[in-house]
Formats: C-alpha cells, sequence, structure tokens
C-alpha cells in the first residue's frame, strides 16, 4: 500500500507529466463484480492489468432494538425513499423482524432503475406504485417535487449524504428519516506491504477508510482515482493528488477513465 507517512498536498505535489507512469497494477475499493465479461474484467485482458478487488467499507446491520429507539413508525408513511440496494435489503429486514406488513399502497420513489428492479426481491412490482430517477440524486428530486403531499420515510445509513434530506427540509416536504445500516471502515490490514499503482475510490467513505487503516499513508507514486464530484471533493480534502477523474465527457465511467490514463501512461495512443 506504500510508505505509511502523511505528507502534506504541497510536498507531494508534481506536474502531471512526472505523474504520468506505466500503470501495471490497479486496486479497486468495490467487491469484484460476479460478471466475468464485466468492463473491468475486458480492461485487464485488453491492457494487460492486475485489477484486483477490495471493498474498503463495509455494512453492518442495525439491530431491532437500535431502529426502534429511533421512533420512527414505518406504517404512518406513505411512501419510501431508496437510494441504494442495501437501503432496500434493510428496510425490509427490519420490517419483517418488527413484524411489520407494509401495505401494498406503499409508493416507492428509487434513485435508478438498478434499484427499482431490485425491490422484486421483496415485492411484486407490477402492483405497486414504483417512481424512479434516472440515475442521480438530482434526478430523483425531480421526481419528488410531483409527488410534495406524500409523506416519506428516508431508510439510509449512519453516514449519507446531505442532498436529499436537505431538499426535503427546503420543500417543506414531510418525511421522517431513519438509520437502518451502518457504514463502517474494512479491515485492510493485509494490504500494508501491497503496491498499485492506482487505487479507485467511489465515495468519501473510501477515502475515510484508508487514513482508518493506514494513518500515515504517502501517496507517492500512487496514483488516485476518483467517481462523483464528493469523492474527487474528499481526496482533495486529504491531501491527496487527485490523478484520474470520472465521470467526465471524454470518460463517464470509471473503467472509461482509467482506459483513459492507462493508454497515455503506458503510451498506447
Amino acid at each position: 500500500m506504500g510508505a505509511v507517512t502523511m505528507k502534506s498536498n504541497a510536498e507531494n505535489l508534481v506536474v502531471d507529466g512526472e505523474r504520468l507512469k506505466k500503470v501495471s497494477k490497479i486496486l479497486v475499493s468495490q467487491p469484484e463484480p460476479s460478471d466475468e465479461n464485466s468492463p473491468y474484467t475486458k480492461l485487464a485482458k485488453k491492457y494487460n492489468l492486475k485489477i484486483d478487488f477490495r471493498p474498503f467499507i463495509t455494512v453492518e446491520a442495525i439491530n431491532i432494538k437500535e431502529f426502534r429507539q429511533q421512533k420512527v413508525d414505518i406504517l404512518k408513511h406513505t411512501a419510501v425513499i431508496f437510494t441504494s440496494r442495501n437501503a432496500v435489503d434493510h428496510f425490509f429486514r427490519l420490517a419483517i423482524d418488527s413484524k411489520i406488513e407494509i401495505p401494498t399502497d406503499m409508493k416507492y420513489f428509487c434513485i435508478s432503475d438498478q434499484t427499482s428492479n431490485y425491490l422484486q426481491k421483496y415485492i411484486v412490482i407490477r402492483k405497486r406504485k414504483i417512481f424512479t430517477g434516472e440515475r442521480t440524486a438530482n434526478d430523483l428530486m425531480e421526481v419528488l417535487k410531483k409527488h410534495k403531499d406524500e409523506k416519506y420515510i428516508f431508510p439510509c445509513s449512519n453516514i449519507r449524504k446531505n442532498d436529499i434530506p436537505d431538499f426535503l427540509k427546503e420543500n417543506n416536504i414531510d418525511h421522517s428519516e431513519v438509520v437502518i445500516y451502518k457504514t463502517v471502515a474494512s479491515d485492510l490490514s493485509d494490504l500494508t506491504e501491497v503496491n498499485y499503482d492506482v487505487i479507485a475510490f467511489f465515495s468519501p467513505s473510501g477515502i475515510n477508510s484508508l487514513f482508518v487503516n493506514f494513518p500515515d499513508f504517502v501517496q507517492n507514486n500512487t496514483r488516485i482515482a476518483a467517481f462523483g464530484p464528493t469523492t474527487a471533493k474528499a481526496v482533495r480534502d486529504a491531501g491527496l493528488i487527485l490523478d484520474i477523474e470520472a465521470p467526465l465527457p471524454n470518460a463517464p465511467s470509471m473503467t472509461g477513465a482509467l482506459e483513459y490514463y492507462v493508454k497515455k501512461a503506458n503510451n498506447l495512443s
């Protein structure tokens, strides 16, 4: 994972050309895709790269006692806002543990098609009212604007973005927020002596986990890739150099951004 003494951004700062070094090993801070034909697999084969996967954050369930201490009654709400599959899983788990039967007229507002499709694990989708954003929280907020009269329950992690809660408050939309699972740093101690050319991050929690595990982390020649503006901000706020950023017009995905960088760094363009 590189040396373990932290330096400031100014001390580490070098021009882009000097940091444009060959890439052969990449660490992706997410679970390994189950699809053997994933974009990462194709990227690795195309450019002869070693790509490892390791979740930097772990999801922990809260128990029924912790849930009840928040004094949020699911049945007093008419709609649920889901921003992840983790939220879906833990919401229905807690409903079952609480012996609550979710009403058939409950409405579901999901951040993406991926999340809404995941609901079929727990409900018959064709019989329910489901509203879906295109991909981002901003897309979902546009949908919520059209349904201001609902009483929403927003199940989330102990670490979450402020955008949706702030939107609900600013627009005086009746809602309750309830923490249904916790996001904590994974144990990465076995990576102490492992070095990667690039580490790809997808959330500020991933950056936090890096420093929880390696408080004296030095970036040196390790290139940092970040997906999304909040992750990019967390990288910079931590005093790290952001080498690879996505999404961008020429790199809408993390694999696209990595490929663009690898082609330049490995003189393949």
